[in-house]
């Protein structure tokens, strides 16, 4: 783990690894004063990238919203890891949103647990 606290000019950064079945999937969090930037491959490449935020409505019950910007927009399992982060940021008492990119070979639900456990143990926010 890697990390660069730049706090005086705007950004904090930690660089993570795990491994998964022979395969390295990278990891970089980035906290900015307005947004989380999270990315994860195994590609080296970004993939698909979302945003996802927490609206607050007439309820006491806040929803979240997660969208595609580029990429596969037809990948349930990707749009469920943006939203179960954006949750435990809010959880945390952030309300900055996420901006999520994927770049992975294997879209499993067990590839992408590792990669929600991964940022949240090594969270900034």
């Amino acid at each position: 783990i890697l990390a660069f606290p730049f706090e005086d000019i705007g950004f904090a950064e930690i660089q993570s690894q795990f491994s998964w079945q022979e395969s390295k999937v990278d990891i970089v969090i980035c906290s900015y004063d307005d947004q989380f930037l999270v990315m994860a491959t195994q590609i080296g490449t970004m993939g698909t990238i979302m945003h996802a935020r927490k609206e607050e409505g007439m309820l006491n019950t806040p929803t979240f919203n997660v969208s595609v910007i580029f990429g596969k927009r037809d990948e349930p399992m990707l749009l469920a890891c943006a939203r179960q982060l954006i949750e435990h940021i809010s959880n945390s008492g952030s309300s900055k949103p996420l901006t999520l990119s994927l770049g992975l070979k294997d879209h499993s639900m067990e590839i992408l647990k590792g990669i929600v456990s991964a940022v949240i143990e090594n969270r900034l926010w």
